[in-house]
């Protein structure tokens, strides 16, 4: 199985119950012998334009795994389920993974760093003070 990412774009008005066509994603994706390692929703955010005459939707993001024979029966199911605008659904690139990994850390690393200098910096003021 494989790393996939697969991003749904459902009809606004159905954000109010939005645990009815998700809970359809989910059965789609464990009944064609996958499994969801993260799901995010982000929220109901403007479209760039019109989809299906509308001009909102609800994005919900999924990090899965999945077998290859499972690809083309989810991409044709999410193809004609109404509540789905629009879908993608990728492979993981990993070595683009790793290299936000390790911007991530790096960036976390500067941080720390410059809370250390700036502390020592403090105390130094202060003892000039004294």
């Amino acid at each position: 199985m494989k790393d996939y990412e697969l991003t749904v774009l459902i009809h606004p008005d159905l954000e109010v119950d939005i645990d009815a066509p998700l809970a359809k994603v989910r059965d789609l994706i464990k009944v064609n012998g996958g499994t969801i390692t993260v799901e995010d929703n982000w929220g109901k955010k403007k479209l760039m334009y019109t989809i299906k005459k509308q001009d909102f939707g609800v994005y919900v993001y999924f990090e899965v795994k999945l077998p290859a024979d499972a690809l083309l029966k989810i991409s044709n199911t999410l193809n004609i389920t109404e509540e789905v605008l629009r879908y993608l659904l990728v492979t993981v690139d990993e070595k683009g993974r790793k290299a936000l990994e390790e911007q991530a850390i790096a960036a976390k690393n500067r941080t720390s760093n410059d809370d250390d200098i700036e502390d020592r910096r403090h105390s130094r003021d202060n003892k000039e003070e004294e």
